[in-house]
């Protein structure tokens, strides 16, 4: 049944290929591989555009690696994001699927947004998991990564409910040994979306136009780039019939209802 759980970025390959297109971008930073599913179009279209692939995952699947070492195109960098960014160049696009919680994301986005700014490049960043479970929680792959003063009190293999919001052992959307949950919901500095937030805020602040679009469907996408940029109207009328869209986020509640059934049907069997 684990083939009715979708949940990959590239259930949204349409619209960031097609805002791809529109800005322009050759070369792509992807942050979080897994499978590798997401990458093979990123790197297809790259390729085709004359352009590269990068993508950061300190522990992919076997698959992806077999994949990535004979790919034209693409280069692996087998790191954790926040040591490799600063160390990179002429990223057009970045794509960020990689550990979704506020300290990890929000640095992401700080360190992307700086290359942008030294290069003089606009931001272009499309973002996995600004919705349910991970927009107002964290989650941690690796939580001794996370400096302790940034990191909330979280358990592996206890999962988070949709209509509770406090951490259920051994049950609902988890991880097991692979990552874990912070123990509670909202709050400072606690989850994805709100790291995007608190980013954009902070450069409202200071007088800066930025343009955002939130997808409320497949665990969410979000879409953040400069309003300045020569190409921003047209990438904004691609995404724009997508954001906060009410039918997207009904089908997703009755999605995300399914999802969290077929795990219920998959714990009883095992």
């Amino acid at each position: 049944m684990s083939n009715l759980l979708i949940h990959s970025m590239a259930e949204f390959s349409d619209l960031i290929l097609g805002s791809l297109r529109l800005s322009g971008a050759r070369n792509i930073v992807e942050i979080g591989a897994e499978f590798g599913g997401m990458s093979q179009l990123l790197a297809d279209y790259a390729v085709a555009s004359d352009g590269c692939l990068i993508s950061i995952d300190p522990a992919p699947r076997a698959e992806f690696v077999a994949w990535a070492n004979s790919a034209p195109g693409v280069t692996h960098l087998p790191a954790a994001s926040l040591d490799v960014i600063d160390k990179l160049q002429d990223v057009d696009a970045w794509v960020i699927d990689g550990d979704h919680n506020y300290y990890t994301v929000l640095n992401e986005l700080k360190a992307a947004d700086a290359l942008c700014r030294r290069e003089a490049k606009p931001l272009l960043a499309f973002l996995h998991d600004v919705s349910w479970p991970t927009a107002r929680r964290d989650m941690y792959y690796a939580p001794d990564r996370i400096p302790a003063e940034h990191r909330h009190p979280h358990t592996f293999n206890a999962g988070t409910m949709l209509d509770r919001a406090e951490l259920v052992p051994g049950q609902g959307f988890r991880g097991g040994n692979d990552w874990a949950m912070a123990n509670h919901i909202g709050g400072p500095r606690n989850g994805v979306l709100t790291a995007v937030e608190d980013f954009i805020d902070a450069e409202r602040a200071k007088g800066r136009e930025l343009a955002w679009a939130h997808v409320p469907a497949v665990f969410g996408l979000g879409i953040l780039f400069d309003a300045t940029a020569p190409w921003s109207g047209d990438v904004a009328l691609h995404v724009a019939p997508f954001h906060n869209n009410a039918l997207l986020a009904a089908m997703e509640r009755n999605r995300l209802r399914n999802y969290m059934k077929v795990i219920e049907w998959q714990d009883r069997a095992a």
